[in-house]
């Protein structure tokens, strides 16, 4: 039991480093990725704090080194599937019920095990695994990672503080139970750090947690596992497994104790998640809880008043850091004819000036797409675009697969404000762009609103703050994350919460007690001091 009120670690957002020539961190890294790129390593599912073998494997490779395989990883079979279930709902016994203070302390240190010894370690293997720069993945896996743990922690505390009011006559008070049964992550390839978060964050408020990463991410999710062991979770309260997405869900969504899904991944099958939950909800013990954030096609808009050079460079940043693998990647831009000379010709000198090849190296800020289903489509969008005729490419529109998945940076020039690449997710690093006359700031906006069926990520650039003001307003529905006079990429946990609405996800915002609080089911008690005797209220007298 609880011996007294504690105050946690105050949360403090983890220095990026910089990884400049000379530097010991970079020498690490390197040292690390070499290590990791040349050693393979078998990823077993892991159930029950065990490690589970199953015989039937797949290997991993590099996106950019497609041939070259660092290790293989395990499938399930339903009984494993069942096996996590169970195994779930056994450790909820005891895990629901440990001091929160407890729990704190289990992730406060995984936070410390990342950004210390495991920094190296899980950076190389985001590099390797999804073809990360040292920079994307020094911001993503380790900081980004490290961030969400550690203000998770703080994120609890407080809404925990959250109490109702009480009198002299009786003593209100809320406690914030974790769901009932078992909860289910499901998460994406391209953040390390959603991938840690999705699973951590149910468990740290209490929650049990079945979790099925990315099978293009298991490489770095091997590294995730270790590091939660190590930091103390619980046998059973986090299991690992990889597999058939259809045979795995199926057995999870069927089960009558499934409480809650937290997905971060395609819009699709997000639907489909939530239809199969709702033809099973005359099944399940409670009202599942619904947490998904999914695809985008995010903007920029670019007023008349606005410097080139800084549209341009939120376009070279937004659109092809991670080779645009992010859904709040900039995929469509609108810019003012007044400036389009000027931000066409910075934007093709900085595409010029990318090198590409493997992250290994670190002159490259371009790697490769993380699979073969993403270089064919969208090699397709680009072979589309060269034969259209309302569409130009003025930069990029090669490819080559032979030794890893490169799509080079490619931007796309419409005449078309509804054409094909102006609506559609593509995910990888293509941008299309409509030119609008000075004149058409208001219709634009309109346009940019109702172009597209998400609402993720977007930005205004822009000196007038009267057009400024118009686009905030015009543009209130279309980005749960709306950025003024920056690239609409880059959200920072405790400071820019994560999320959109839409097609984009239920906005639950992710690095924010929002989220933490959908993973909880409060329960109110009231105790009253002096319990009455008698039925009769006053105004019963004769």
């Amino acid at each position: 039991m609880e011996k007294g009120f504690f105050n946690v670690p105050i949360a403090v957002n983890e220095q990026v480093k910089s990884y400049a020539p000379g530097s010991p961190e970079r020498a690490a890294v390197l040292e690390t990725y070499k290590n990791m790129f040349n050693t393979q390593v078998d990823v077993p599912l892991y159930i029950n704090g065990e490690y589970v073998s199953t015989g039937n494997t797949r290997t991993m490779s590099p996106p950019h080194d497609h041939q070259h395989v660092v290790g293989t990883y395990h499938l399930a079979e339903q009984k494993h599937i069942d096996d996590a279930i169970a195994t779930a709902l056994e450790a909820r016994k005891t895990w629901s019920l440990i001091p929160w203070e407890q729990r704190a302390g289990i992730f406060l240190k995984a936070a410390e095990l990342i950004a210390g010894p495991y920094r190296s370690k899980i950076n190389a293997a985001t590099m390797i695994a999804q073809s990360k720069t040292i920079h994307q993945a020094e911001i993503d896996s380790a900081c980004e990672l490290v961030d969400f743990l550690r203000f998770n922690v703080q994120f609890m505390t407080d809404i925990y503080m959250e109490q109702p009011e009480s009198t002299n006559e009786a003593w209100n008070r809320v406690e914030y139970r974790p769901l009932e049964g078992f909860t289910y992550a499901v998460t994406p390839f391209n953040f390390t750090a959603i991938a840690g978060n999705l699973p951590a964050c149910m468990a740290l408020m209490g929650n049990v947690v079945v979790w099925k990463p990315s099978d293009s991410q298991v490489f770095s999710a091997k590294v995730i596992m270790d590091v939660f062991e190590e930091a103390g979770v619980p046998p059973g309260v986090i299991n690992v497994v990889f597999g058939d997405p259809v045979m795995i869900t199926n057995t999870v969504l069927s089960h009558r104790e499934f409480s809650g899904l937290h997905f971060t991944g395609s819009t699709f099958i997000f639907k489909e998640l939530w239809k199969q939950i709702g033809t099973n909800i005359h099944n399940y013990k409670t009202y599942p809880r619904i947490v998904g954030e999914t695809g985008g096609k995010d903007f920029i808009v670019a007023h008349k008043s606005a410097n080139p050079k800084h549209v341009a460079t939120a376009i070279a940043r937004g659109a092809f850091e991670f080779q645009g693998q992010k859904c709040s990647a900039a995929s469509r831009a609108y810019i003012p004819k007044s400036i389009w000379n000027d931000v066409k010709n910075l934007v093709i000198k900085d595409v010029k000036s990318f090198k590409m090849g493997s992250p290994e190296d670190m002159r490259n800020f371009i790697t490769a797409v993380i699979h073969e289903g993403s270089f064919d489509k969208l090699a397709k969008y680009i072979d589309q675009a060269k034969n259209d005729t309302d569409a130009e490419i003025i930069v990029g529109g090669g490819y080559d697969k032979s030794k890893g998945y490169f799509i080079e940076p490619t931007v796309i020039v419409t005449t078309n404000p509804k054409y094909t690449t102006m609506c559609t997710e593509l995910f990888g690093p293509v941008i299309t762009i409509y030119v609008y006359e000075d004149d058409a700031y208001a219709e634009t906006l309109k346009l940019v609103d109702e172009t597209s069926e998400y609402a993720l990520t977007g930005a205004i650039i822009s000196k007038d703050r009267y057009a400024i003001t118009q686009a905030t307003e015009a543009l209130q529905n279309s980005a749960g994350n709306f950025y003024i006079n920056d690239k609409p990429t880059g959200a920072v946990v405790g400071q820019q919460p994560f999320g959109g609405a839409r097609a984009s996800g239920t906005n639950d915002k992710a690095g924010s007690a929002q989220n933490l609080l959908r993973w909880v089911s409060p329960r109110l008690i009231k105790e009253t001091f002096v319990t009455p005797t008698d039925y009769r209220y006053p105004f019963l007298g004769e």
